[in-house]
């Protein structure tokens, strides 16, 4: 029999110290999913400024809208990210699973899965420069394609008669450029294309200008060609665009780009 009815009782009726008291009413705070997840936002959103995180990508992928949905995970653990289309276009080389990278952005939670994300504003690799990586990048994307295939060189023309230039107005590469070919081939018939050469917007400006003397009747060879400078001064002649236009061409394009005066 249990000793429960060994035990002996106190003089005010209850059982021995070693009993331990029924409990109360608790005073307790109950949240809903909703509410307990908007303190959870409030305290991530509200106790982080901008964050840098490095990690690996996967899972990367950009939809429709042009927003891109990502991975950053290292040995062990992983945070999902996002990169509006906004942020996207700033971005100077193509972000791929496997690669290394650096991030900043504000942690942001989402609300209908309980999941928190880095909303990244800036995407760097982490080790290779973002311009030499978007170099390889494009270059490995344009062989595969063929354009760089000896099959497609096109020869030059020993005397041409008609010569395309797109470069600046104002730059030092057109005054030497008109220079040479005065001293050595002064009968050339010259058509320049004015184009800006750095800054955003100079790689479209650079491919109008090879595709409107492709055009015209008897051009025999393009130039295309800008002073000398940093990276990112001669970073439009890199660009797709640009390549793309030269590839198209149905004359020789000549690239005097960083030469010196």
């Amino acid at each position: 029999m249990s000793d429960l009815f060994d035990r002996p009782f106190e003089e005010d009726g209850s059982l021995g110290d070693d009993t331990t008291p029924a409990p109360g009413p608790l005073d307790r705070r109950v949240f809903t999913v909703s509410e307990l997840t908007a303190k959870i936002r409030d305290a991530i959103e509200g106790g982080f400024g901008d964050v840098w995180v490095e990690g690996e990508i996967s899972n990367c992928r950009v939809w429709n809208t042009g927003h891109m949905y990502f991975t950053l995970k290292d040995g062990g653990a992983q945070i999902k990210g996002v990169m509006f289309r906004t942020a996207i276009r700033y971005l100077r080389f193509k972000p791929e699973d496997g690669l290394h990278v650096i991030a900043r952005g504000r942690l942001s939670v989402y609300d209908p899965k309980g999941e928190y994300q880095i909303v990244c504003e800036h995407l760097e690799p982490k080790g290779l420069g973002a311009l030499q990586l978007a170099f390889d990048q494009l270059k490995k994307k344009l062989h595969a394609e063929g354009l760089f295939d000896r099959a497609r060189k096109r020869p030059l023309p020993s005397l041409p008669r008609k010569i395309g230039i797109v470069t600046s107005l104002e730059g030092a590469a057109l005054r030497d450029i008109l220079k040479v070919l005065r001293r050595r081939h002064p009968n050339a018939h010259v058509i320049i294309r004015p184009a800006r050469v750095q800054g955003e917007g100079a790689a479209d400006e650079v491919a109008r200008g090879l595709r409107a003397i492709a055009r015209v009747r008897g051009v025999d060879v393009i130039i295309v060609g800008r002073g000398g400078g940093s990276v990112e001064d001669l970073w439009a002649f890199n660009e797709e665009i640009v390549a793309r236009a030269i590839a198209a061409a149905p004359v020789p394009v000549i690239s005097a780009v960083g030469h010196e005066v």
